[in-house]
C-alpha cells in the first residue's frame, strides 16, 4: 500500500509540474532488407529514447495526384510490414516510436512544391493522401505508437487545401489514440493553420545559422537568435510544445549556411563544423520547458557501414559528432 501511494504521489508530481523527459531521437532510415535486433543496438549505444520511423508514398512529379505507397517493388522498410516490425525491435528495446509516413517525389524534387493542375486532381490527390495515412494511423493504433507525424513539408498543400487537413485530422483521432503533429520546413512553420488541433509543432530545424565556413559556437547560438525568437512567438501563441521533427548538420564545411542542402557534393569534409552546429543546436534548445526534443537526421540501420570520417553527409555515425550525441542524450 505505502509503494502504491509514492507512486501516485510521483505520479501527480509529474503531471503537475508539466515536465516530460525530453525527446532523444534519431530519424531511423527505411531499409531495403529485413533487418533483426542487431540493428537497434547501436540505437541504444548513443542512449536515443525515441526514434522515427518513415515509411514511404511516391509520387512520379510534383502535379502527380496518385500517392504510390505498400507496394512489393518498395524497399522493405517502405512499406507497412517493414514499419511494422522495425517498431516492434525498436519498442522490445524500451525506444518510443514517432511513425512518419513521408512522400517522396521521384527526383527528389522538394514536397513543398506539389500542386496540382485542376481541382479533379486536387480531390484524387487528397483521397490518395489521405488512404496513404489511416493506413499508417491504424498501424499506429495496433502498435501502440504514441506519436505519428500527419505530414512532412508540404505547405503549398497545406495553403490550399485547408478544409482537407482539418477533416484528415479528425479522420485519424476517429482510428488513432495517440499524439499527432506535422513536420513542415523552417521557413514555412509559422503559417500552419492546424497547429491548434495537433500535440506539438514540427519543425525540420534546417535554419540558416552562418556563412562562416566553421563559424564558432557562440556565433551559431548567435545566428539562432532570430529564429527561436520566432518559434517561442509561435509557441506562445499556440500554447503547444515544439518538436524538432528533424535536426542535423552535414560534415562539411559551411554546413550552418545552408542546413537543408542534400545535395551530393564531394569532398570538404569539416567534422568539426557537424560537431559546434549540433552543441550550438543542443544548448540553445534542450534546456527549455517549452521543447519537446528532437529527431536526428539520419540514422542508418547499417551502423558499421555507414559514416566515417570520409562521408560528409548527415549522419553521424563513426564520426565525432556521434560521440558527441552520445553524450548529450545521456545527460537527459
Amino acid at each position: 500500500m505505502k509503494r502504491f501511494f509514492l507512486l501516485l504521489i510521483g505520479i501527480i508530481f509529474c503531471n503537475c509540474s508539466g515536465q516530460r523527459s525530453k525527446i532523444n531521437g534519431v530519424s531511423f532510415v527505411a531499409s531495403p532488407q529485413e533487418i533483426n535486433e542487431t540493428h537497434i543496438a547501436p540505437v541504444l549505444n548513443i542512449h536515443a529514447n525515441w526514434a522515427a520511423v518513415m515509411p514511404f508514398g511516391f509520387v512520379k512529379n510534383l502535379q502527380e495526384p496518385l500517392v504510390t505507397f505498400n507496394v512489393d517493388r518498395q524497399w522493405w522498410g517502405e512499406r507497412a510490414d517493414g514499419a511494422k516490425r522495425t517498431i516492434e525491435l525498436l519498442n522490445q528495446k524500451g525506444i518510443k516510436v514517432m511513425l512518419k509516413p513521408q512522400i517522396w517525389v521521384w527526383k527528389g524534387e522538394f514536397t513543398g512544391n506539389i500542386d496540382m493542375k485542376s481541382e479533379e486532381d486536387w480531390k484524387t490527390f487528397e483521397n490518395s493522401y489521405q488512404d496513404f495515412i489511416m493506413l499508417y494511423a491504424r498501424l499506429a493504433e495496433e502498435m501502440n505508437v504514441p506519436l505519428v507525424c500527419i505530414g512532412t513539408e508540404l505547405h503549398t498543400f497545406v495553403e490550399k487545401r485547408p478544409a482537407f487537413w482539418n477533416q484528415l485530422i479528425m479522420n485519424i483521432r476517429s482510428v488513432y489514440r495517440g499524439e499527432l503533429t506535422y513536420a513542415e520546413n523552417w521557413d514555412r512553420f509559422a503559417v500552419v493553420p492546424f497547429w491548434n488541433q495537433l500535440d506539438y509543432i514540427g519543425i525540420d530545424a534546417y535554419f540558416p545559422l552562418s556563412e562562416s565556413k566553421s563559424p564558432t559556437i557562440t556565433a551559431l547560438r548567435s545566428g539562432w537568435q532570430p529564429h527561436k525568437s520566432k518559434i517561442k512567438a509561435l509557441q506562445a501563441s499556440v500554447q503547444k510544445p515544439v518538436l524538432f521533427t528533424e535536426y542535423g548538420y552535414r560534415s562539411v564545411d559551411y554546413t550552418a549556411k545552408e542546413p537543408w542542402d542534400a545535395n551530393r557534393i564531394a569532398g570538404n569534409l569539416n567534422m568539426e563544423a557537424q560537431h559546434r552546429a549540433l552543441s550550438a543546436l543542443y544548448q540553445e534548445f534542450w534546456q527549455e520547458s517549452w521543447f519537446a526534443g528532437g529527431f536526428l537526421w539520419k540514422w542508418f540501420h547499417n551502423h558499421t557501414e555507414v559514416g566515417g570520417v570520409a562521408n560528409n553527409r548527415f549522419t553521424v555515425q563513426n564520426k565525432p559528432a556521434e560521440i558527441l550525441i552520445r553524450s548529450l542524450y545521456n545527460n537527459e
